[in-house]
């Protein structure tokens, strides 16, 4: 990808056919973003009775090894198992998106179109936009923190809870815990004010 070898996978994807041997177990798994991806599954004859077998037609989150042979892409699985939470497929759809805008330094829309692009160390730097890998929680905790860094002391703990009154104590809290450990805020004059060393 992008001249970069690919070595440890996640896909999720619709099996759409399989063939069980003495020692393995082909899958043939369709995850839309081209023809479908040959996935084998090697079995212990011990273990062989554990092994639920996914049907034709089920969604399977897939682990395992990429491999290149005469052309063919393949994947040695490591673990396959089915999706049961259809959440867990629109979340791996975020990811992929996540994926691509870090690697190739844009933003896309839904449909993929390029609308922008990024800095190359990933963040943007215009006010409002919040920096990747963040939670929306987490993002709305630091942004109006942000907005109060121009303040002498920062935002007080409870004035953060009176802007933010849709949130939890224990979601603010917790988001102020983990936005300190990771270097985006600090704590000004006591415990109960923050500041974001970015402004």
């Amino acid at each position: 990808m992008c001249d970069w070898e690919l070595n440890q996978v996640s896909i999720v994807g619709i099996i759409r056919r399989f063939v069980q041997s003495m020692t393995s177990i082909q899958y043939l798994v369709d995850d839309m973003t081209g023809p479908p991806l040959n996935v084998k599954l090697w079995v212990n004859m011990e273990n062989c009775g554990l092994i639920n077998f996914a049907s034709p037609g089920t969604y399977v989150k897939v682990l395992g090894s990429l491999r290149n042979y005469n052309g063919q892409r393949s994947l040695l699985a490591m673990n396959i198992r089915c999706v049961k939470d259809l959440n867990e497929i629109t979340s791996h759809m975020l990811e992929v998106v996540q994926a691509h805008m870090q690697l190739f330094g844009k933003v896309f829309d839904v449909n993929m179109n390029t609308t922008a692009a990024l800095p190359l160390d990933g963040r943007s730097h215009h006010e409002g936009i919040i920096p990747d890998g963040l939670s929306t929680i987490q993002s709305e905790v630091l942004n109006v923190i942000q907005k109060f860094s121009a303040h002498e002391y920062g935002i007080s703990f409870q004035d953060l809870r009176t802007k933010l009154n849709y949130l939890s104590f224990l979601d603010i809290r917790t988001t102020l815990a983990f936005l300190i450990n990771e270097g985006f805020i600090f704590p000004t004059i006591d415990e109960q004010h923050f500041k974001s060393p970015q402004q």
